[in-house]
């Protein structure tokens, strides 16, 4: 599982560029009062943060600091992904490995949230044609085994607009 892990994160990396470190965009740096995450992971929780969308790096780090502003408003301990990804094609550092997340109730201990920058509820904005992208209604947060995507996704119960379950 790690290694599966691993080469996941590595060819994401490899296809969208560098993961882009948290101090680039939020001076705070993590507690280390937050709950660690039990490696290696079970699952992979993939989100839209059903925010307004960016298409360079300061667009999307103005984006991530208004998100991590509303999750801390709503009492989360920090932003509650551990990675996001950003219009402009980078993958940017949330939490990062080995935190635990606050995206998806009943399932945060034991999965990554790999949030995408944007809003993607209206089915005209996403891609319907990959036989393996997950499916589900507008809103749900889809959890994927690591190793395997499934032409099918499993919904979380409820909507889950913008991480809230």
């Amino acid at each position: 599982m790690k290694l599966q892990l691993a080469l996941l994160v590595f060819g994401l990396t490899l296809a969208l560029g560098q993961i882009v470190p948290r101090r680039s965009w939020c001076p705070a740096p993590l507690s280390p009062r937050l709950p660690r995450l039990s490696v290696p992971v079970r699952l992979i929780v993939i989100h839209h943060t059903a925010t307004a969308s960016c298409s360079n790096p300061h667009q999307c780090q103005s984006v991530l600091r208004q998100i991590r502003a509303d999750h801390l408003r709503r009492k989360f301990r920090d932003i509650g992904y551990n990675f996001l990804i950003g219009g402009d094609g980078r993958i940017y550092e949330g939490l990062g490995f080995g935190i635990r997340g606050e995206h998806a109730p009943n399932y945060n201990s034991q999965s990554i949230g790999i949030a995408f920058i944007g809003n993607f509820q209206n089915a005209a904005s996403c891609p319907n044609d990959h036989p393996n992208r997950c499916a589900a209604s507008p809103g749900s947060a889809q959890l994927c085994s690591c190793g395997t995507l499934p032409n099918e996704g499993h919904c979380l119960p409820g909507k889950t607009s913008s991480g809230r379950a």
